[in-house]
């Protein structure tokens, strides 16, 4: 499970953004907590922001992070340039362009019964790799230990995490460009491979960008074509809002340019007061139902498998109460037994109410202005008195209100 994601230098983010997915002493929905080790986790983020205020911001770090793990042992390579990976930092003032920017995570991984607490981080400029540094904390140690760091400026790494094979692998293929943890994972060093395949097994899905929306519709869930099972359990996801739905037919097409096999996929509904049926182009169906089809494959995994899924505007094309629903499947123990957890932005603040969400669930993007964004939750929020935000008051109300900032600035253009 992701315990905390941090930041720096990146984007409209100047300053250091900390996502802490552990829970603060508040005690509504205790129910919501995961217990790992020493920790208690939540399940999940909800962020909200006005337009421009930078919330997808969150969301591209936690992508540019992944990617850079998941790539980075390619640089040099004709197929991969580093070029494609260049890191954008705060760009309005004088310093912040040539500073280094930082990404770390503190994380949990699958399986692991004795429950080590892992962090990871990385800095990265222009020119590459400056900073990388991996350490565990196993649950009966108060302190950290080191599994290597490296620091471009101060010579070779140190490895004292790992054996004296696999340090002479990774000493003989480092490149700057390549994070030790990539390269690592590439020379089959165990460790390495654990962290990097955390970042692999987790989900990102950018709904904001029409372009990547739009290639998400045209997915279809792993064995859809051929396996029914897997069709009825689509039918059954579907009916928690869509009961017309009754099952699905799939005919083939003529091979695309790549000679990938093509399909055109039907609906089945029920002509009233009949026994036959009607046939639906699945393109025909709702806008809502296509976002909540193209989401089952990501939801199922990070529900199987325990792991992170990231969206931006969650929100777009779903009804509040659709909304809601996937929201109960990660808060629910019964539902989430792996520990899934659900990361998203969204403009609908329908949902942000102490009937669902606890306040360190909530998190608000502001930007000032300087163009400089910050990110902090409902728990941490103070007033001007330097009162914190109470649990009996109404929170979409308030938010809209202006109480906790993260609101949109409109101009009516008048002057006066």
């Amino acid at each position: 499970m992701l315990i905390q994601f941090s930041y720096k230098n990146f984007k409209s983010f100047r300053d250091e953004a900390i996502l802490d997915m552990t829970a603060t002493r508040g005690k509504e929905f205790e129910e919501h907590i995961i217990k790992k080790g020493n920790e208690k986790i939540l399940p999940l983020a909800a962020i909200f922001g006005a337009n421009a205020s930078g919330k997808s911001n969150v969301f591209y770090a936690f992508q540019y992070m992944t990617d850079y793990v998941k790539y980075s042992f390619g640089f040099g390579d004709d197929t991969l340039e580093q070029s494609q990976m260049k890191v954008t930092p705060f760009l309005f003032d004088l310093n912040s362009p040539h500073d280094v920017s930082t990404f770390e995570v503190y994380l949990t991984l699958p399986n692991d019964d004795s429950e080590k607490v892992y962090t990871y981080g990385f800095t990265v400029n222009e020119s590459g790799i400056v900073e990388e540094w991996l350490l565990c904390r196993a649950k009966t140690m108060r302190k950290a230990k080191t599994i290597f760091y490296r620091n471009e400026e101060k010579g070779a790494p140190k490895l004292s995490g790992l054996s004296d094979g696999e340090k002479n692998n990774l000493t003989l293929s480092l490149d700057k460009r390549a994070l030790i943890i990539s390269l690592g994972a590439k020379l089959k060093i165990n460790k390495c491979q654990l962290i990097r395949d955390w970042f692999i097994n987790n989900r990102l899905s950018n709904f904001a960008n029409s372009v990547e929306s739009a290639k998400k519709y045209r997915y279809l869930p792993r064995g859809f074509t051929s396996d029914i099972k897997i069709q009825q359990d689509l039918v059954t996801y579907l009916s928690t809002f869509d009961t017309s739905i009754k099952g699905f037919k799939v005919e083939r097409m003529d091979e695309d340019r790549d000679g990938k096999p093509r399909f055109k996929i039907f609906t089945k509904h029920q002509v009233i007061g009949t026994n036959s049926s009607q046939w639906l182009s699945l393109q025909d169906e709702s806008a809502g139902t296509l976002k909540m089809f193209a989401l089952y494959q990501e939801i199922q995994d990070a529900l199987d498998n325990g792991t992170v899924l990231f969206v931006d505007e969650l929100n777009a094309r779903l009804h509040p109460l659709l909304l809601r629903h996937i929201l109960q499947r990660f808060l629910n123990q019964e539902t989430n037994q792996h520990g899934a957890q659900l990361i998203f932005t969204s403009h609908d603040v329908s949902n942000m109410t102490n009937e669902l969400l606890r306040r360190d669930e909530i998190w608000f993007v502001e930007k000032d202005k300087h163009g400089l964004s910050s990110l902090y939750s409902m728990a941490e929020y103070k007033d001007g008195t330097g009162e914190s935000s109470r649990r009996d008051l109404n929170y979409m109300k308030n938010y809209l209100y202006g109480r906790y900032g993260g609101i949109p600035y409109i101009n009516d253009g008048d002057n006066k």
